[in-house]
């Protein structure tokens, strides 16, 4: 017997609840500012709360930098806003909603 999705009823193995919940978020902001000595972050809002860790470890992992998740923002070490837009895109969500401050 296959799994069934909790949220659309669905076998899991042809669940669009993850495509859907991309489409359907509001706007993620990306933007780079300076923090403790004189260092950049880059500062990632508008993700999906699921999905925050999951995204954040991915992004660390392509872009080979530390960072965190916390207050529903992904917190990168360095100035990666070009290379977050991208990745993002890749991985799924719309290029409309992702605007690069």
């Amino acid at each position: 017997m296959t799994d069934v999705c909790a949220v659309c009823g669905l076998p899991k193995d042809i669940c669009a609840c993850q495509t859907i919940e991309k489409e359907t978020t509001q706007e993620i902001k990306i933007y780079s500012q300076k923090e403790r000595f004189n260092k950049y972050v880059t500062i990632v809002e508008g993700l999906e709360p699921n999905e925050l860790v999951a995204v954040t470890k991915d992004l660390k992992r392509k872009l080979a930098c530390g960072g965190t998740c916390k207050n529903g923002k992904t917190v990168l070490q360095g100035d990666h806003r070009a290379k977050t837009k991208e990745f993002l895109v890749k991985i799924g969500y719309p290029e409309e909603i992702i605007k690069v401050i």
